[in-house]
């Protein structure tokens, strides 16, 4: 049973467990995704294939919310605001150990492999590896955080992200040397009994693809701010 967090003509917000995969992959496992669609086709009796437009994820052992299109006009207002950084997305994590300060400022250099080139097969090792660093993109990945309570172990921390790279908290945390509690892959000294990580998107504030009206009277877009409380048995380690 998926839990539905706002709906309206063009977009859907709902929360995903932990462990579970945002999309379908090779691996064949139910994916959120792939349960929205049905719960579409059920609610509004559609035949055939449903549309959902996928505008972000969240990996695999991160609980949160997730936003869908459910026109192409949602997905492409919401893919517009992503872009432009205008979708204010905020985190809780529990980290392990205590941050040196109890908030700041995360801003580090990576590189973005933006695409690969066509024809591959055809290339040589030395073409290919010329065609990669040509396209390689190095990006500002940065986020701020604060510490919002600790103990001997742990901390619990309020993160607000302001790029959205691939893997970006975790990362980011573990080169702050307080990786995500259950994060063996960045870091983390052990896993977690359920292989999911303390990483949650807690909260996301967003415009709707269609016009309301604003408080002077004009049209302009309606922003939702969705809020959801912690994982409760984040309660056992901080």
């Amino acid at each position: 049973m998926i839990k539905i967090l706002y709906e309206d003509n063009h977009i859907i917000a709902v929360y995903k467990p932990a462990g579970v995969l945002t999309q379908g992959d090779r691996s064949g496992e139910p994916s959120l995704m792939d349960d929205v669609k049905e719960y579409l086709k059920e609610k509004y009796k559609k035949p055939g294939n449903v549309f959902l437009g996928l505008v972000h994820r969240l990996d695999k052992p991160v609980s949160g919310i997730v936003l869908f299109g459910k026109t192409s006009k949602g997905a492409s207002r919401l893919s517009e605001q992503f872009r432009n950084h205008t979708i204010q997305k905020v985190y809780h994590g529990i980290v392990v150990g205590r941050p040196k300060e109890s908030k700041g400022v995360l801003k580090e250099k990576v590189n973005k492999i933006s695409f690969f080139a066509e024809g591959f097969t055809n290339k040589s090792d030395e073409e290919l590896l010329a065609e990669i660093k040509k396209a390689t993109k190095t990006r500002t990945a940065e986020l701020s955080y604060e510490v919002v309570s600790k103990n001997e172990k742990y901390s619990l921390l309020i993160i607000f992200p302001k790029t959205g790279r691939f893997h970006q908290i975790r990362i980011q945390m573990q080169q702050m040397g307080c990786p995500i509690l259950g994060d063996v892959k960045y870091g983390a000294p052990s896993p977690l009994p359920d292989k999911n990580i303390a990483l949650a998107a807690t909260a996301i504030l967003f415009k709707t693809a269609t016009l309301g009206r604003s408080h002077t009277g004009e049209a302009d877009n309606k922003t939702i701010n969705l809020e959801i409380p912690l994982p409760e048995d984040w309660k056992k380690y901080i």
